[in-house]
């Protein structure tokens, strides 16, 4: 079950809230202070926050804008204010709901569950990458073209996938070598050629269109035609 991260001050509140979720079966995680459930929040272990404003040392609005350099982890704001502004500037600052106090727990409760499934969603989404017939399924390691499976290598399949990423984009073959094999590579950067190669063989190779391409002097791009 997912683990939620609430940060709310008021300790009989937190501990009502808190049994309430054991009870549905989710992990809790507790904090009573703003810079300590920024720092818990920025570990990213959880999988959604409920966030009080009114924290001591930090408030729950600035908690939100500094973790939002770092994380999109789902946040609930909760907070006995009701004044539109405070929603606004929540909800502006990347809060995804807004409940305010007093609340029914069944409420909370239903909030938490559509943004857990909409967190979901997206990274279902995510794994999910194609380009015109092409397509890949990064959580099955799965790669087609025009619906035929194509095996490639865990090198192979690591580089299309960061092509894909990043589709459009010319990327040079110091940029692929630092993003697929790592800074800590040694060795001739012909290396990306040579797999270059390989992607080319496997996936473009009997198609009228092809989807990989080169630039000359620059590097290798991933598009539905010459140049765009």
């Amino acid at each position: 079950m997912p683990t939620i991260l609430l940060i709310e001050d008021e300790e009989k509140l937190a501990r009502f809230i808190e049994l309430e979720l054991q009870h549905e079966g989710y992990t809790v995680i507790k904090e009573f202070d703003g810079r300590q459930g920024l720092a818990r929040a920025e570990e990213g272990n959880c999988d959604l926050i409920l966030l009080d404003i009114m924290l001591p040392s930090l408030n729950g609005l600035e908690v939100l804008r500094r973790l939002r350099k770092t994380r999109e982890t789902p946040v609930i704001m909760l907070t006995a204010r009701d004044a539109v502004m405070d929603k606004v500037t929540g909800l502006d600052m990347g809060a995804d709901d807004y409940m305010t106090k007093p609340f029914s727990i069944e409420e909370l409760l239903a909030r938490i569950r559509a943004c857990l499934r909409k967190q979901s969603a997206v990274k279902t989404e995510e794994t999910l990458l194609s380009l015109d017939d092409l397509c890949m399924d990064v959580k099955r390691h799965l790669v087609t073209r025009n619906g035929q499976e194509i095996s490639l290598t865990g090198r192979e399949f690591a580089l299309l996938q960061h092509l894909l990423e990043n589709q459009t984009l010319v990327l040079s073959r110091e940029q692929l070598l630092e993003s697929v094999w790592g800074y800590d590579y040694v060795g001739e950067t012909n290396i990306v050629d040579v797999y270059i190669r390989y992607l080319r063989g496997k996936m473009d190779e009997g198609f009228a269109h092809k989807l990989l391409h080169t630039v000359r002097g620059v590097g290798y791009t991933l598009c539905r035609k010459d140049g765009q």
